[in-house]
């Protein structure tokens, strides 16, 4: 009895399997592909028009001197952007610190750009670059980042060193 049972359901769950995976399914994208090779690309049709009204420069006669600074000089309409990731800039951080103490500074150095192009004006990170660019004896870069860890911060924790080092590069040059 309890063979016939079992035997049953079984063929009912696989009569089940069989109805739900009919034809009736409409053609995957892949299955269809190959009928759309000649189409064009839907995405013409979702564009954005981003141009300014007709009557724009009349009733806004100062916008643009606003955003005069904000175009490309060669009017190409592409704005360059880079990322912005502080883990990533800590990350290079702490690997430029490593290369430091083993007295790797051309190493050091590149991690310590690498931080700042992830995160402009890190404060660690400029001053750290100014320390390996003095070790290195490029003395005007050094000046640079030296000026503008003070720029960041001031009042910071580096800021007596990073003075002292200007003052002292100042009197070698």
């Amino acid at each position: 009895m309890r063979i016939r049972f079992l035997i049953a359901s079984l063929a009912l769950l696989a009569t089940l399997a069989l109805g739900q995976d009919s034809s009736d399914k409409p053609p995957s994208d892949k299955a269809d592909a190959p009928n759309r090779a000649g189409e064009e690309s839907s995405s013409r049709d979702t564009r954005i028009d981003i141009s300014p009204p007709k009557d724009d420069a009349k009733n806004h006669p100062a916008s643009k001197a606003a955003v005069a600074d904000l175009e490309v000089p060669d009017n190409s309409g592409i704005e360059e952007f880079h990322p912005w990731n502080p883990l990533k800039a800590k990350k290079d951080i702490d690997v430029g610190d490593f290369y430091f103490k083993r007295k790797n500074y051309k190493a050091a150095l590149e991690r310590y750009k690498d931080a700042l192009y992830y995160k402009d004006n890190d404060a660690i990170a400029s001053f750290r670059l100014a320390v390996c660019q003095e070790k290195l004896g490029d003395k005007t870069e050094a000046k640079k980042y030296y000026a503008q860890y003070l720029k960041i911060l001031p009042e910071g924790p580096s800021a007596k060193d990073a003075r002292a080092s200007l003052d002292r590069l100042a009197k070698v040059q």
